[in-house]
């Protein structure tokens, strides 16, 4: 886990610089696990994240604003009522725990002047914030804790707070050269591993590095230990004294962990960028991953509905399919009924078959099934009743896959959308299509009708290039914001959004349609592609058939670029 206590530390003395002495203007909760306070200092305004979550549990400054729910959560009522107006006075990290204390200054409702505090433990599934008074009672957490979630450790109102158990491990930070010695003495041991099983707040990515710091290489039993042993006490001493090189770390292009000292472990196998603040660093890590991961969270249910849907039409598909099959027979059913027809005199009773020429097929013989208990006659015209079933069947099974491979279509296109859903408001759009279409059903009573948001709009060489979200979107851009003379761009036979070049009347150079056409693609099913085809066509030749699904157009009198999309 890349929050260990290093990292830990070095926030914290980052937040107690930039912190205290500022007032307290604000507190928010985006999310039902995360606190956002607004804090007013030397004349700037800093947000401060407190993130609880399971996956992502952090504390950092940043610049990234969130949608509010329109109600605010009671745990951040209670922030308010405690904290609002309050001014921080100390910013602590105790123990080098991954835990970080804010202690804020306010009056009660009396009042009196107290300092609370505002305690975000970093501890994984375990995460959690807590608001304790300064007679140290808990009067409020993110997370409820009680005996039916855990039996060691409850953070319920009212009770005093107590720290997380220890786990009897040292404080690295003021450990002396022999208790340090005497911890990474086990033989045929990693060291790496006795640092994390012996020191407290020391992740695994720390541990290899100080390892490798001394022996340039990560993977060392316990040997030399006395000129380690004073190498490791002079870096956690550096440590104490805040003496941090904060980082990011590159895999394959894309940033793969973060951390408060210079990593060198990877050699050539990583890029180490390093960074002046360790908040820097840390937001430009989480910014992107916690958004997908919440992104994720939120689009589940929503997902898997459409995932399920998917799944019933295609297999609706294939039963479909093989009716299809059955029906490839209604020819040969209606040969036998006039085989049958024309030889009703040779037909003995209670006879099961009958083998007649077939004067269809050059006087070939052909053996017929019979049922025993039908006459010669109705024999015949029980196979010319399987004819017309087939054949009516056939009609009807057309039919009906049509319309099951529209729905397979659209339903996929849905699900692209979800997966470039960047907001709650796209995810509240595209469910409220999956309503209207019948799809979906909510109980809406009650609830507040939300914003419709706007298409993306895009400057390409002064022309204005609009891309539609979802599939509403799309039939807006396409069929009502469209001029006659706009350029319509969609990806060829791929699920993806509709764009609009608003020309003006005067036609884009084949440059910038290029430029549209990459941007179109990027926001398609095929964004991870290298070369995708892009139709395009003055938006008059774009056409809505009677009764199609959302989103759905055709089109005539187009032309194709090949781009590679980008954002």
């Amino acid at each position: 886990m890349a929050f260990d206590g290093i990292a830990t530390a070095c926030i914290t003395y980052e937040l107690k610089d930039v912190l205290v002495g500022g007032r307290i203007d604000k507190v928010l909760q985006p999310e039902f696990d995360e606190i956002n306070l607004i804090i007013r200092n030397n004349g700037q305004n800093h947000r401060v994240v407190m993130s609880a979550s399971s996956n992502t549990p952090r504390v950092h400054l940043s610049k990234v604003q969130k949608e509010n729910p329109e109600k605010a959560p009671m745990f951040c009522m209670l922030l308010r009522k405690h904290l609002l107006g309050g001014r921080v006075v100390d910013v602590v990290q105790p123990d080098f725990e991954r835990i970080i204390q804010f202690h804020i200054e306010s009056k009660d409702e009396l009042g009196d002047v107290s300092v609370k505090k505002l305690i975000v433990e970093i501890m994984g599934r375990h995460s959690n914030i807590i608001l304790v008074s300064s007679k140290n009672k808990v009067l409020g957490s993110i997370k409820h804790i009680d005996f039916s979630v855990s039996k060691v450790r409850q953070l319920l109102p009212g009770m005093d707070y107590e720290y997380p158990p220890s786990q009897g491990k040292l404080n690295p930070v003021k450990a002396t050269e022999d208790e340090i010695l005497s911890v990474i003495s086990q033989k045929d041991v990693l060291l790496d591993k006795l640092i994390t099983d012996n020191f407290t707040g020391i992740g695994s990515m720390s541990a290899r590095e100080m390892v490798y710091g001394f022996f340039g290489t990560a993977d060392v039993y316990t040997k030399e230990l006395q000129g380690f042993t004073k190498w490791l006490y002079e870096f956690f001493q550096k440590i104490r004294s805040n003496g941090f090189s904060p980082c990011l770390i590159y895999k394959n292009d894309k940033i793969s962990d973060f951390s408060a000292i210079f990593i060198n472990q990877y050699e050539n196998g990583a890029v180490v960028e390093k960074y002046p603040y360790l908040n820097v660093a840390i937001e430009s890590y989480y910014t992107k991953k916690d958004k997908k991961e919440r992104m994720a969270q939120k689009t589940a249910r929503l997902s898997k509905f459409i995932d399920n849907n998917i799944a019933r039409c295609r297999k609706k598909l294939v039963i479909q399919h093989d009716k299809m099959q059955e029906c490839k027979d209604k020819e040969k059913y209606k040969v036998y009924g006039d085989l049958l027809t024309a030889n009703l005199h040779r037909i003995q009773e209670k006879a099961t078959f009958i083998t007649v020429e077939n004067y269809y097929n050059n006087m070939e013989p052909v053996t017929i099934e019979l049922k025993p208990e039908l006459s010669p006659s109705k024999n015949a015209q029980r196979y010319y009743n399987l004819y017309q079933k087939c054949k009516n069947a056939e009609v009807m099974t057309k039919k009906q896959m049509q319309i099951a491979n529209e729905e397979l279509y659209y339903l996929e296109s849905v699900a692209e959308e979800l997966a470039r859903a960047e907001t709650e408001t796209d995810i509240n759009e595209i469910k409220e299509e999956l309503i209207t279409g019948g799809y979906y059903k909510e109980n809406t009573k009650g609830k507040k009708k939300q914003n419709v948001s706007k298409p993306m709009e895009f400057d390409i060489d002064g022309y204005v290039l609009l891309v539609g979200k979802n599939n509403i979107q799309n039939d807006t851009l396409t069929l009502k914001l469209a001029r006659g003379n706009d350029l319509w761009l969609h990806t060829k036979n791929i699920h993806g959004s509709h764009g609009i070049i608003k020309t003006n009347g005067e036609m884009p150079s084949d440059d910038t349609i290029v430029k549209c056409a990459k941007i179109v693609a990027y926001y398609s099913k095929a964004r991870n592609s290298a070369n995708v085809p892009v139709d395009f066509t003055v938006a008059k030749n774009v056409k809505k058939p009677r009764g199609a699904k959302p989103g759905m157009v055709i089109y005539d009198n187009y032309n194709t670029v090949n781009v590679k999309p980008e954002k």
